[in-house]
């Protein structure tokens, strides 16, 4: 019965030590993906012509992600606090990775 204690325990830590915070250079570069610009996803489309010569054409772009909304150096230094529990070591418009 002891045993079976012990073990819950251990499955128990084991899966709250996997909730924990991660190093900052690890979050740093988690979140420098989160935060780099979506491309758009988009598509053309058109219908056949008829006896009656109809015909029509539809051009669609979507922006998916969370790229574009609010300012990607607030949004990055959040991540990285909400990971690490620490604030990145160098600003996102300082890394030589940036891209945005």
């Amino acid at each position: 019965m002891a045993r079976g204690w012990a073990y819950g325990f251990t499955v128990a830590g084991v899966t709250l030590a996997a909730c924990g915070p991660v190093p900052v250079e690890v979050a740093e570069r988690q979140c420098l993906n989160e935060v780099r610009p979506v491309a758009p996803v988009s598509g053309e489309g058109a219908m056949g012509v008829t006896s009656e010569g109809f015909r029509s054409k539809m051009e669609l772009t979507f922006t998916l992600g969370s790229g574009g909304q609010g300012d990607p150096s607030a949004r990055y230094n959040a991540c990285v606090k909400r990971k690490s529990g620490r604030m990145p070591t160098r600003p996102l418009y300082a890394r030589t990775d940036w891209k945005g």
